[in-house]
């Protein structure tokens, strides 16, 4: 009897498991993550150890924190990484776990750099039982670990703008292969127990979260999972792109929590309507040493914010309007068309000035390498 009773209770436990996991894995939020940070790769620690690239996870309390990117061992032999990423579907960023599998699978067609181009793993192959280095992409001591080559052919740059999710305004357009979806639907080993800790770690930081660094983390990679101080911690450059925080009710994934649908007397958290998205204001500008460039710069700063800022109010005022001859049936529908035109909008404008970013940056700084 109590042997039967520790089984149900065994697997009682195993189901919440993977609810907790599954609820992860599901979170949809109704903003899309920051910019990917410009930072530099720290040296592979040891023999083994593969590329996990930095991404933003999200947290219903503090929003989206900067997961940083490090080295870790495969779970086993052969087996390579496909990372965590963003993708817009049914009105929200559904957040997509990465996981261990032999092969490379979708993530997106996210750009992290260091091997992870957009699609496949140009990092480096297992040869043997060995994993070789490829040092044109991945940062190597070669007088420690020997079993490296050079293939310079992988190496590409396309994602100067440092999307960092794919679909909805302005991402990524990218679709799975059928090869990708062969990957994805086959064994997988989800990540390890090192990758966990280092989550965790992340979220616990303060200094982690895109409200605090504005999209530039000071710890943006580092060469052990978990370990966030001393020998190998990296910090960003710089963001990928100007940070702007989110409407003031925009705080928590789509629809208040985890899954779309809001508990019993909770409001959607997700914007409705343009009257209730924060101001724009003028991104600051790097300085280029030439005072007359830089004041060209932050002049077309305050244009953007500017012309951004009356598409707010032209959208607020027509949405009032639409209000007001609503009658009551007619309710519902009116206000779902007004989520989806407030939400497109702010996409369009994190675009927008990803692009004048790009134009003003220093051509150097494009990528993170």
């Amino acid at each position: 009897m109590k042997q039967s009773l520790r089984i149900v209770l065994l697997m009682m436990f195993s189901l919440l498991s993977m609810q907790s996991v599954f609820a992860q894995i599901g979170i949809t939020v109704s903003f899309g993550p920051p910019a990917l940070p410009i930072y530099e790769q720290p040296v592979c620690p040891e023999d083994g150890y593969l590329w996990a690239p930095g991404y933003w996870a999200y947290d219903p309390d503090d929003g989206y924190y900067w997961v940083p990117g490090t080295w870790v061992p495969a779970p086993e032999p052969g087996y390579l990484w496909t990372p965590a990423w963003w993708g817009w579907e049914n009105g929200g960023f559904l957040f997509h776990e990465g996981y261990w599998a032999t092969e490379v699978g979708f993530y997106g067609g996210i750009d992290y750099g260091f091997g992870y181009f957009g699609t496949g793993f140009g990092g480096g192959r297992w040869e043997g039982g060995r994993f070789r280095y490829n040092t044109a992409v991945l940062h190597v001591d070669t007088t420690i670990i020997h079993n490296t080559y050079i293939d310079r052919t992988v190496v590409v740059n396309h994602n100067e703008s440092r999307l960092s999710y794919n679909g909805g305004e302005g991402g990524v357009t990218a679709r799975p292969t059928a090869e990708e979806q062969r990957v994805d639907q086959a064994r997988h080993l989800p990540p390890t127990s090192e990758q966990t800790q280092h989550l965790q770690a992340a979220r616990s930081n303060p200094q982690l979260r895109a409200s605090a660094n504005q999209g530039k983390p000071p710890i943006a990679a580092t060469a052990r999972a978990g370990s966030f101080s001393g020998r190998g911690v990296v910090e960003a450059k710089a963001a990928g792109a100007p940070y702007h925080a989110p409407a003031r009710n925009a705080g928590q994934p789509a629809g208040g929590r985890e899954s779309e649908t809001p508990r019993a007397g909770e409001r959607s958290a997700t914007p409705t309507h343009a009257s209730e998205l924060q101001e724009h204001q003028p991104a600051s500008v790097p300085s280029t040493g030439n005072s007359k460039l830089d004041n060209k710069y932050q002049k077309q700063q305050a244009q953007l914010a500017a012309k951004q800022n009356q598409e707010h109010q032209k959208l607020a005022q027509q949405q009032a309007k639409e209000d007001k001859k609503a009658n009551l049936e007619q309710k519902q529908q009116v206000e779902q068309k007004h989520q989806q035109q407030t939400q497109q909008l702010e996409q369009r404008h994190t675009q927008e000035q990803q692009q004048l970013q790009m134009r003003q940056a220093p051509r150097a700084e494009s990528r993170p390498r």
